[in-house]
């Protein structure tokens, strides 16, 4: 007989969960946007697996289910329900994944005084992962309250900290809910945020050397914990780590950087002939929507003017990943930049011999090889600070592109 298996909510938009799912063994997993007076028709039908719950509904479906799991009883949230002879079982899977994402970090609550950011469902969530694992004390910062983000200076003695608002999601990033340096003693940073993989509190944590987790191994784990409820089967945390290093190759940029004429333009395009992935070429996208080349704005309004032009279409190329993304040479003199590409890009240097930089129709580039040298000079520590990889571009450029690539492949993931 044919069951049912699906993610309901109110509306669902863009969802990695069938893929997921399909990863795991469940290939009918489909999405089914209910309105609220469905919703009870849709948990009574006679050919119904499983589901996992989300918003609105996660209190909601309470009413309809014939047993509750305890941890999902304590959090007040149901994620997923079960249909066993036609009786509904719910539980809660989002705190299995949140602890694999913690343990898979490095970050132990036990003993340590955790403060989570956000009160909502996700929030009760971590509340009962870091009491189970032993939290010392747990605070949770809302808008209003005893703890806001207006007196943070109370919890300066943080060590552990879990993200668990909107606050950095696609479209609006990289945005952060608070600046960790208001936090000397952290050990641990989580975000639960997983679009785009590297949030702005993660790379902040990056920056500052401190443990950290994604919200994308969290979203596979908790998935992996409802399959295991829907078929009674156990499936081991290195299907976990596979789907999830596939979903973050999936959703990465390959951002080209180096000096003008080094031949990111070429080499991305061998590169999107090999991947088949969209190519975005910012200089071009600059003539596109200014209606004047780079080095004519360069001239007439001068390169302050045109770095925020470039800034600005980073801001939105590199919010969403899974293209491209050939880069002027010198985005790297602008600090903000980095952290734009960073977040859903793997950064790759092109180094080419400077006697073999075309100079043609780019006037920071003027001044034959002496100007090159000192244009050199000062942009070489800046695209060490931006990149990932350095790749020598001085043979043939599809050969650069195939070792690119397959760095990419092998190196990419959550």
């Amino acid at each position: 007989m044919y069951r049912v298996f699906g993610l309901i909510g109110g509306k669902l938009g863009h969802s990695w969960s069938p893929q997921i799912h399909a990863a795991l063994g469940c290939k009918g997993y489909k999405l089914y946007e209910l309105p609220p007076e469905e919703l009870e028709g849709f948990l009574r039908r006679s050919d119904l697996g499983g589901v996992n719950v989300t918003i609105p509904y996660k209190r909601e479906v309470f009413k309809y289910v014939d047993y509750v799991e305890r941890t999902a009883l304590e959090i007040g949230a149901i994620n997923t329900v079960v249909n066993r002879g036609g009786e509904l079982y719910g539980y809660n899977t989002d705190i299995d994944g949140l602890r694999y994402a913690l343990r898979r970090g490095g970050i132990d609550p036990n003993g340590k005084k955790v403060t989570i950011l956000g009160s909502g469902g996700t929030s009760r969530t971590a509340t009962a992962a870091a009491k189970a694992l032993g939290a010392r004390e747990i605070v949770v910062i809302s808008r209003s309250g005893e703890n806001h983000y207006g007196n943070l200076e109370r919890n300066a003695d943080t060590e552990i900290l879990i993200n668990t608002t909107p606050v950095g999601m696609y479209p609006n990033c990289p945005a952060a809910p608070v600046d960790l340096r208001a936090f000397p003693r952290l050990q641990g940073v989580m975000d639960v945020v997983y679009n785009p993989i590297r949030t702005g509190l993660l790379m902040q944590a990056e920056e500052l050397g401190i443990p950290h987790a994604g919200g994308l191994p969290m979203l596979v784990a908790q998935a992996k914990a409802a399959e295991q409820r829907f078929f009674r089967k156990s499936f081991d945390d290195t299907l976990v780590e596979k789907i999830a290093a596939s979903l973050a190759k999936d959703v990465t940029n390959i951002v080209l950087i180096g000096m003008p004429g080094s031949g990111k333009t070429t080499v991305g395009k061998f590169i999107a002939s090999l991947s088949g992935r969209e190519l975005v070429d910012i200089d071009k996208l600059i003539l596109q929507r200014e209606g004047v080349r780079p080095g004519d704005i360069i001239t007439s309004r001068g390169e302050a003017e045109f770095r925020k032009i470039e800034t600005s279409l980073l801001r939105e190329v590199c919010a969403s990943g899974g293209k491209i993304v050939t880069t002027g040479g010198g985005c790297v003199t602008v600090p903000e930049n980095y952290p734009l590409l960073h977040q859903t890009g793997r950064i790759y240097r092109l180094e080419r011999r400077l006697e073999e930089l075309s100079t043609r129709g780019r006037p920071l580039s003027a001044g034959g090889i002496e100007g090159l040298r000192a244009l050199y000079a000062v942009r070489d520590p800046l695209y060490a600070r931006f990149a990932d990889v350095t790749v020598q571009n001085n043979g043939a450029l599809e050969d650069t592109a195939e070792k690119i690539w397959r760095d990419f492949c092998e190196n990419t993931g959550a």
